[in-house]
């Protein structure tokens, strides 16, 4: 059995208020960590790096769009670190959506921000910082709440090409007669969970979903995931004439919405057990 430690940030809090593990705990691999202790396994949630532990193996799970080196480094020192190369998931790196001024794309697009969920991992972290009386980690980070659609790029602000925390992308919803869809793929290691979202929003947000359908995983997309170095997380994508477009990807997926299906417990901690095998 293995002595698996999870690395998180020093001001996130993995656990939370209703119980380290409870089936509400916002982040999704935290339903895991039952389930691989049940199996034999020690699990240490260690918060910030004041305190190194060894172990066999580690998940690096820091919630934050690019993480600090010093978190990587002690990340490498771990046999097998799950998500090790999974450092940097901002929208300019991941997405296959990027379109630049004067580029060839004719039809809508829409103004994100290039951090992960918008920049609320890194706005929560510095609140947490502020409130301690510490640094900002992510001083440059800035929190972007509303996405906004034009209908050609070049309505677009020239500003926003050239704000490093703004991307611009095609926008891609698949369209269907009830409303729009988006994909969503979670895996770890070989366990996964890959299914359709419709809402009513083009945007389609967690809120608005009315409808969820099992998809299959391009093949296109899964080597993309072997080139980004992805071994735990979530991709949104959509696919257009047999062609899947990622725009984002999530390291620290939080829990599935209450009315939509999730990855069990069970499936994530046998891909867990998958990607540390050779130390088991």
């Amino acid at each position: 059995m293995a002595r698996i430690v999870l690395i998180t940030h020093e001001y996130d809090r993995f656990s939370n208020r209703r119980g380290l593990f409870h089936r509400h705990n916002r982040y999704m691999f935290a339903t895991a960590v039952p389930e691989l202790r049940a199996r034999g396994h020690t699990c240490i949630v260690l918060q910030g790096l004041g305190d190194r532990p060894q172990g066999d193996a580690a998940l690096l799970h820091v919630d934050a769009t690019v993480t600090p080196q010093d978190y990587v480094d002690y990340a490498s020192s771990f046999p097998i670190c799950v998500n090790l190369r999974a450092t940097d998931i901002s929208k300019r790196k991941i997405s296959q959506a990027v379109v630049e001024p004067g580029g060839s794309w004719e039809g809508p697009v829409i103004v994100k921000s290039n951090y992960n969920h918008g920049g609320s991992p890194e706005q929560h972290l510095n609140r947490m910082a502020r409130r301690s009386g510490r640094p900002m980690p992510f001083p440059e980070a800035r929190r972007l709440k509303d996405y906004r659609v034009y209908d050609h790029s070049s309505e677009v602000p020239p500003e926003a090409f050239d704000d490093a925390t703004l991307v611009v992308e095609q926008f891609l919803p698949e369209r269907e007669k009830d409303g729009y869809a988006m994909r969503h793929w979670i895996f770890c290691g070989d366990g996964e969970l890959c299914g359709r979202f419709v809402s009513r929003s083009p945007l389609v947000k967690g809120g608005d979903i009315f409808r969820f359908e099992p998809a299959e995983v391009p093949q296109d997309l899964r080597r993309r995931r072997q080139e980004l170095g992805i071994d735990f997380g979530k991709f949104d994508f959509a696919v257009h004439d047999g062609k899947s477009y990622l725009f984002d990807a999530n390291k620290t997926p939080g829990a599935a919405p209450r009315n939509v299906d999730a990855i069990s417990p069970a499936t994530l901690a046998d891909g867990f057990e998958g990607l540390i095998r050779g130390i088991l």
